[in-house]
């Protein structure tokens, strides 16, 4: 059975709870990603998405300038590199979260997005659930 650690993206883009959220929108374009792990000091604080972005800043009238702190999500799930892809596959169908940021020893070492699961042969019935899951969750 494959480990995280053989499927996990390392080259992971981050950014600062005190940086900004035009500074993280930016630096998502720039990467073509829609989440970006909130790292201070190699240890993980938050994650931030687009979505995070779309409701907690933009719906609620505020500005760029709004610091990554104020608007990240906090409540982590989060994996490590020793875990089977199957783990990491059913851990972010029961959480719905389409990236899983991988840590070890408190630091941010990578992180496994549902697509990478699916490459794997594997895993595949895994990252299919875990998309189904995601893909009929509730929207309030």
């Amino acid at each position: 059975m494959s480990s995280v650690r053989n499927t996990m993206t390392t080259q992971v883009a981050t950014i600062s709870p005190n940086q900004t959220i035009q500074e993280a929108a930016s630096l998502m374009k720039q990467h073509n990603v829609g989440a970006i792990p909130v790292v201070e000091q190699g240890v993980l604080k938050g994650m931030l998405t687009d979505r995070d972005i779309a409701l907690r800043t933009t719906a609620q009238g505020r500005d760029g300038q709004t610091p990554v702190s104020e608007v990240m999500s906090t409540d982590l799930v989060s994996g490590n590199p020793n875990m089977s892809l199957e783990d990491a596959s059913q851990l972010m169908a029961q959480h719905q979260i389409r990236r899983l940021p991988i840590v070890d020893q408190n630091n941010l070492v990578g992180i496994v997005a549902l697509g990478d699961l699916a490459v794997n042969q594997m895993s595949n019935a895994s990252a299919g659930e875990a998309l189904t899951n995601i893909s009929h969750q509730n929207i309030h």
